[in-house]
């Protein structure tokens, strides 16, 4: 129950802060080119991207070894983990700068809409932009989707998490209408590369045979610990090191 939980906050949080970042695309290909198809470019990537877990998630479950499933997937969590964290840390400390939806809007925007205006309600060019856009930051959902599901035996559960952050995300959009540069995204970053780097340490000891004290329960000692490890590293830099935007 308690990896369970820690996994669908995981997946849904990662997929929220990616959605985030689609939907800014989504919006700018709406006003610049029309919402007609900047939609259909949206909902088609959304499409491929739940056919790819479908095709892969699935087979990973049935014919690869639960241990040594864990043991590859482990791996790639802590290298997907640690990056998220990483930048997460140079964010926070003041040495990388946070990622600003709006001036991604406004670029966005201004470039669409040099391209001159959209000759009917089925603009290609909106449709491409939307659909590279979900489909670029829906891979790396994919990818958590299919780690965490397929390792876990719970790839329902992880996917169903992912398909929620869409529609939460993609609800307030609406009603907004604008996009989410109020969303403390670095924030959701962090919370995300703590869990999973936890997760790939978690998986990659059971993978190997280790039995970890309390069993799922040690998964929140492993979060505690690198999440006071982060706070730790961004206090240093902060103290210790020149700040100056990378």
């Amino acid at each position: 129950m308690t990896s369970a939980l820690i996994l669908a906050l995981a997946v849904f949080g990662a997929s929220a802060v990616e959605m985030v970042e689609a939907l800014t695309i989504v919006l700018a290909a709406g006003v610049s080119r029309g919402w007609r198809s900047a939609f259909e470019g949206a909902a088609v990537a959304v499409v491929v991207l739940a056919v790819l877990v479908a095709a892969v998630g699935v087979p990973l479950i049935h014919l690869v070894p639960l241990n040594a499933l864990r043991v590859v997937i482990g791996g790639l969590l802590l290298v997907l983990g640690l990056n998220w964290l990483r930048k997460a840390i140079l964010r926070a400390s003041g040495h990388k700068a946070m990622h600003d939806e709006d001036e991604i809007y406004r670029q966005t925007v201004s470039s669409l809409s040099a391209t001159g205006q959209a000759a009917s309600s089925r603009d290609g060019v909106g449709f491409v932009v939307a659909f590279k856009g979900v489909f670029l930051e829906g891979l790396e959902v994919v990818m958590i989707v299919l780690t965490l599901g397929s390792s876990s035996r719970h790839l329902a559960l992880a996917a169903v998490s992912a398909a929620a952050a869409v529609v939460v995300v993609g609800t307030i959009g609406v009603v907004v209408g604008r996009q989410l540069s109020e969303v403390p995204e670095n924030a959701m970053k962090m919370a995300v590369g703590i869990m999973l780097t936890s997760f790939g340490v978690f998986w990659v000891g059971e993978g190997a045979g280790l039995a970890w004290p309390g069993s799922d329960l040690f998964l929140l000692a492993l979060i505690a610990l690198f999440a006071s490890t982060a706070a730790g590293a961004i206090r240093l830099m902060r103290s210790v090191l020149p700040s100056g935007v990378a």
